[in-house]
């Protein structure tokens, strides 16, 4: 790393600090914590609530911990995670397709998103080796715990990107035994089912899951049928943990509409009516669609105490797509390989962490056209064999120099390989990139009750697949233009600032928790995927200028007292993402992509075994679509009203029934992103409309 850079981020995490000391007053000093050293880590590969929170302490940035088990309703991945604060969700067709999901808008460009995050399951990536994922394939209702680090927060050593990581924790043992059974409007129908055994040394737990919708647009079907097992064994100071999971996931996609067409009719698609767009790109013809299967096989083995343990993991999975947009089906069968291995330990005043990760991807792609009359495919006019890998190393530091002050650092280095070849024509473009991650913070704690923090850190993103090669039919009408190309792509690279705190105060002698973080995000070579003019991939590049993200990222939730026997809990989450392009083509203006202020809030009033509340998803003003800002395109602004009813009996049964859109807004969901449009492109999908659901739950 450079002497300027070094000096860059001592300056910064000075400045900030000194900021911070001026800004609040020292209270009384907080009591460290008591650790009988030596002793061995129960359960370390099982979730675990104050563990998991101490974890997230320790990070100085932004973080977040939710509980998804405690939701009214637990379907889709928004139900999970909607209101925190950072982390948006923006669902496309409203049922169990390809949300995207915005953490500091790290690879919202990719449409659908498919990059910028690393997604974990039990700590052990679901990218594959390209840093690609579909995100459909995530199952929230087996997860006893989510735990979310923003941007470079993330402590996984091949975890470099702006948007941090995300680690869904499989629920363990007896701890969720149940039957599930849901429905509601749209044909939507639903059911999970659930058992797990434990003993001292051994436990485990099985679950099937089936979930079908008609959706709410014509052409917006969707089905998954998914399995999920672990089984554990331990013995002393050793642990050992093997996962299991299948899942079988179909949706059609309605592709977006003009905006006219939306508001007139938002449940239409194009092949609907008989104008030029409807005949160029009949979605009933054509048939868009994503139909994939995943077979994923992990284990993990912890063995040490809190003073020197070690983490070791393996995981393979095998993985075949085919997705399939109105001109060209992208077929891939794919297989990756990983391995991770983590040291942890104490050495007096310093936490210490070493870590070594190694990730390959072995890939066939195969491009095919698609005929306009029928859907047909026609000539393959790509095959590509594909191969990435990663290979990643980590040490970070904690120093605790008092019990209110530890300076927190953290490096990694990276090389990365991505290689293409084109089987029909002989053409190979290798790429490979090789990178440092540093990361160096702060944290003061100057109450129990109050933690504040800073940190500098870089972030890097080699492209993926999607990017790198590219497929499209020139002429709609005309799929004997369909063509092939390979992207020689940079690195997205990123300096980050960031500072803000959490903790709690008290209200009617009740805590109400809060937390703030506040990053500016100096952004080169940003990776821009855009879309053609009929909605379609049309290819990635680097941004010629520099480009910059910055937000407020800030949560509030409690209990208060009511006037009656029964009580409020309350949630508030909002997140500004002010993102712009400092300089090159479209200098001043602001990125598409994500909205620009979004508000998400719940109010549950608990009385005995019942809960009951409305809630508000608030995007407080419009969207840009596409990066010249045409006039006319912008996503509008919407306020979306809901409402709750949650009821359990003794501790067997429970239910819910719920309401999302009650006054039947017409709004845009989300959308095509493009560097130019017009109002008269289809940009738009529609969001959906009032919509009623139910379900009933026995624990047993």
């Amino acid at each position: 790393m450079s002497t300027p850079v070094l000096r860059q981020l001592a300056s910064s995490l000075t400045l900030a600090a000194l900021g911070l000391s001026v800004a609040f007053a020292q209270e009384a000093p907080a009591l460290a914590p008591v650790l009988v050293h030596g002793l061995a880590i129960p359960r370390a590969l099982e979730p675990n609530l104050l563990r998991t929170q101490a974890e997230l302490q320790a990070v100085p940035g932004g973080t977040n911990l939710i509980q998804p088990q405690q939701e009214v309703r637990l379907t889709t991945l928004r139900d999970a995670l909607d209101y925190q604060p950072g982390v948006i969700v923006q669902e496309f067709f409203g049922g169990l397709d390809q949300p995207r999901l915005n953490i500091r808008g790290s690879g919202i460009q990719s449409n659908p998103l498919s990059r910028g995050i690393l997604l974990m399951q039990d700590g052990l990536p679901l990218n594959d080796a390209d840093g690609s994922f579909i995100i459909s394939l995530l199952e929230p209702r087996n997860a006893g715990l989510i735990s979310v680090r923003r941007g470079a927060n993330a402590l996984s050593p091949g975890a470099s990107t702006l948007g941090g990581e995300v680690d869904f924790q499989s629920i363990t043992g007896a701890q969720g035994d149940f039957v599930r059974l849901g429905g509601g409007s749209f044909g939507t129908r639903n059911a999970t089912l659930a058992k797990g055994f434990e003993d001292d040394r051994l436990d485990g737990r099985f679950s099937f899951g089936y979930d079908k919708s008609d959706g709410y647009r014509h052409h917006s079907a969707s089905e998954r049928t998914s399995f999920q097992g672990n089984v554990g064994f331990r013995r002393g100071a050793f642990e050992n943990r093997t996962y299991l999971s299948y899942t079988d996931l179909k949706f059609d996609i309605p592709q977006p509409i003009p905006k006219a067409r939306m508001y007139e009719d938002p449940r239409s698609v194009l092949g609907d009516g008989k104008t030029p767009q409807d005949l160029a790109n009949n979605v009933y013809l054509r048939d868009p669609h994503r139909d994939t299967t995943q077979f994923r096989l992990a284990n993990r083995s912890f063995w040490g105490t809190e003073d020197l343990n070690q983490t070791a993991g393996i995981y393979w999975q095998h993985t075949k797509d085919d997705f399939t947009n109105p001109q060209v089906a992208n077929l891939t069968d794919g297989d990756t390989y990983g391995l991770l291995w983590q040291l942890a330990g104490k050495a007096g005043t310093v936490d210490y962490r070493v870590a070594l990760d190694w990730q390959r991807s072995d890939m066939d792609r195969d491009l095919v056209a698609i005929r306009p009359a029928d859907g047909q495919r026609l000539q393959r006019f790509g095959a590509y064999d594909l191969r990435a890998e990663n290979r990643s190393a980590m040490i970070g530091l904690d120093w605790h120099l008092s019990p209110q002050f530890s300076v927190v650092g953290d490096l990694k280095y990276s090389e990365a390989v991505r290689d293409a070849h084109e089987r029909n024509s002989g053409k190979t473009l290798d790429q490979d990139w090789r990178y440092a991650t540093p990361k160096l913070g702060i944290i003061w704690q100057p109450a129990a009750s109050q933690r504040w923090y800073a940190n500098v850190s870089r972030s890097n993103e080699a492209p993926t697949f999607w990017e790198i090669v590219n497929g499209e039919v020139a002429a709609p009408m005309n799929p004997a233009t369909a063509s092939t190309s390979m992207s020689k792509l940079d690195l997205q690279r990123a300096l980050t600032y960031e500072v803000g705190g959490d903790g709690a105060f008290t209200v009617a002698g009740r805590d109400q928790q809060w937390s703030v973080s506040l990053y500016r995000s100096k952004v080169e070579d940003e990776l821009m995927s855009v879309t053609s003019e009929n909605g379609t991939p049309a290819g990635t590049y680097n941004y010629g200028g520099r480009t910059r993200h910055q937000g407020i990222e800030a949560g509030l939730s409690g209990t208060l007292p009511s006037p009656g026997a029964g009580m409020f809990d309350y949630r508030i989450a909002y997140t500004l993402s002010d993102f712009r392009f400092r300089s090159g083509e479209y200098q001043g203006n602001r990125i598409a992509g994500v909205p620009r202020h979004l508000l998400s809030a719940e109010v549950m009033y608990r009385l005995g075994g019942w809960r009951f509340g409305p809630n508000l998803r608030w995007l407080m003003s419009d969207t840009e679509t596409n990066h010249a800002n045409a006039p006319g395109t912008q996503q509008e602004a919407y306020a979306l009203l809901g409402f709750k009813i949650a009821y359990e009996h003794d501790a067997h049964w429970s239910g819910y029934v719920t309401a999302d859109n009650l006054t039947d807004k017409t709004y845009a969901s989300s959308y095509a992103i493009r560097n130019t449009a017009t109002p008269a492109m289809p940009i738009f999908l529609p969001g959906n409309g009032r919509a009623f659901s139910a379900g009933l739950a026995y624990k047993f």
